[in-house]
């Protein structure tokens, strides 16, 4: 039995505590952002901060976890206003989103630390592995992120979480809903 908070909530956790905090997070805590990639520390998705700290979640046990504070992608921030989400979507910083989750996690860590980083000290604190190849916008979306962290600059690019298909369309001519028939 493992004692952690996990996005600001008490969590315990009745698994083997050799069990690495991704899966519980994933399968008992239904918190899929933070992704599975390569189960041995080396690409990043799956990035989550314990006590302020940007770890590699497939590498922690719940045990070594107890009693910390665990922050997933989905407790960042839920409506998208962190600066590390907001700028990477304004410079554009994501394709596919596989490793966004990890990287958006190792941003916010990094800025807490230095909310004026270098682009080594970026290239350094990111070592995530993104198959997408972004990792010139990445630079420029952390050092943007950044001016906002210091308040030299806003961004109001993100959207809003969980628009529905029917706002979409509306927003956005070429999207449609389906059409309900009605029964003969």
């Amino acid at each position: 039995m493992s004692k952690m908070t996990v996005n600001g909530r008490p969590v315990e956790y009745l698994l083997d505590p050799e069990t690495p905090l991704l899966w519980a997070l994933r399968d008992a805590s239904n918190l899929t952002g933070t992704k599975y990639g390569c189960g041995v520390g080396d690409c990043g998705a799956c990035m989550v901060l314990v006590d302020g700290a940007a770890l590699r979640s497939c590498l922690i046990t719940i045990a070594e976890a107890e009693g910390r504070e665990v922050t997933t992608i989905e407790g960042l921030s839920r409506d998208r206003s962190h600066p590390v989400q907001q700028a990477l979507v304004a410079e554009q910083a994501i394709q596919c989103g596989f490793c966004t989750p990890g990287i958006a996690i190792a941003g916010a860590a990094l800025l807490q630390r230095n909310s004026n980083p270098s682009e080594a000290e970026i290239k350094e604190a990111i070592p995530n592995l993104c198959r997408c190849g972004v990792y010139p916008r990445l630079v420029r979306a952390m050092q943007r992120a950044g001016r906002v962290a210091r308040r030299r600059e806003t961004i109001s690019a993100a959207p809003a979480p969980g628009i529905t298909s029917e706002d979409a369309a509306q927003a956005v001519p070429a999207m449609t809903t389906p059409v309900k028939k009605e029964p003969r």
